[in-house]
């Protein structure tokens, strides 16, 4: 097995721009490196109308983090609504519902006993005879 070594970083710039008149896609990119840190943006037209622009830096020992700065040129662009969708059947009517009660009690008026004394004496036994 051959040992492998690690490159040095080596220093480079590169960039590329898109610009699609039939998809409509704008979008570019610039980024260039000293072999320890990087710098570039890049940028795209977005569906709203604005366009994205991102510049970064970064260096190559992560110590700095990657620092990225966001802006947005032009203003948020939005079509009106208009809804696509009606349906092609109407609804039919219904009868107004009636409403009517599911229980009925059948009320009943409680029965008591009559309240008068009873009419015959008492009957009496012995016990002890």
């Amino acid at each position: 097995m051959k040992p492998s070594y690690k490159e040095p970083a080596q220093p480079y710039q590169f960039d590329y721009a898109v610009n699609d008149h039939y998809s409509g896609a704008v979008f570019s990119q610039n980024e260039n490196s000293d072999a320890k840190n990087v710098n570039g943006y890049y940028s795209v037209n977005l569906p709203d109308g604005r366009v994205q622009t991102v510049k970064y830096v970064a260096d190559q020992q992560g110590y700095g983090g990657y620092n990225a700065e966001v802006t947005y040129e032009g203003e948020a662009r939005y079509d009106e609504y208009k809804p696509s969708y009606k349906p092609s059947y109407k609804p039919a009517s219904y009868a107004a519902p009636s409403y009517q009660p599911a229980y009925k009690p059948a009320y009943k008026p409680p029965t008591s006993p009559p309240t008068s004394p009873p009419t015959s004496p008492p009957t009496t036994k012995c016990c002890y005879l």
